[in-house]
């Protein structure tokens, strides 16, 4: 289904010589959901593993406006979702890089051979595409604070929150943390919302079955299932 349906349908409505690039670009979207990237980086891990298997024989590298052109077929034909990053502080958007997340992340596993398997990736596609199926905008956040390094020194630090979401005049901060083992790893998954200092709602998204709760920081502590049965979840 998956080359039958999307990938021969791309190859024919884009008139694609290379479907071995096309592939090897799907292979590396695949591996790499959740993860920051742009076509630059997706042209070179694509290059430096045509030059490893090469053998030291004469081999052809790709450019980057190639896989920018063939990423964005990729994007027309619904295989994936491109998440913008924006600047919380800064109230604007960042170009590059960004995140790709499957629409159907059974068709990422089929690509991949079911072999890997990375949950917490995996999680946050899903939470991904639940809020795109709930009609929200749905971007990459970055907060900005400075902090102290081991030196004492005054550093900026720019934290990661998973997703900023919004519809019309509401608002959202998600984070999806795939295990809380304990205290430290909990304090990490909240640092993002915490300093972010308007009052939009701090959600963060496990996925033990857990009681909802907040704690003193207002931060929004829930369970995946929960969060995935209940459309109004976010506004608990």
């Amino acid at each position: 289904m998956y080359k039958e349906t999307y990938i021969d349908d791309i190859k024919e409505r884009r008139n694609i010589k290379n479907e071995q690039l096309l592939n090897d670009i799907l292979d590396v979207l695949s591996s790499q959901i959740g993860s920051l990237t742009n076509p630059t980086r997706l042209t070179n891990v694509i290059n430096d593993r045509y030059l490893k298997e090469s053998k030291n024989r004469i081999v052809d590298l790709v450019n980057k406006n190639t896989v920018d052109s063939y990423i964005g077929y990729i994007e027309d034909s619904f295989l994936i979702n491109k998440a913008q990053r924006f600047d919380i502080k800064g109230n604007h958007y960042i170009n590059s890089p960004y995140k790709y997340y499957y629409e159907d992340i059974g068709l990422r596993n089929a690509k991949l051979n079911f072999r890997q398997i990375d949950d917490g990736h995996i999680m946050e596609n899903v939470i991904y595409n639940e809020l795109v199926s709930r009609r929200y905008n749905v971007d990459v956040g970055i907060v900005e604070n400075y902090d102290k390094n081991s030196e004492g020194k005054t550093i900026r630090v720019n934290y990661e929150v998973d997703f900023v979401v919004n519809k019309g005049a509401k608002k959202y901060y998600i984070q999806s943390a795939y295990q809380l083992n304990n205290d430290d790893k909990t304090n990490q998954e909240k640092q993002s919302l915490r300093h972010i200092s308007d009052s939009f709602k701090k959600i963060l998204i496990v996925k033990d079955n857990i009681k909802t709760r907040v704690d003193n920081d207002g931060i929004l502590t829930m369970g995946l299932y929960h969060f995935l049965l209940n459309e109004d979840s976010l506004d608990e």
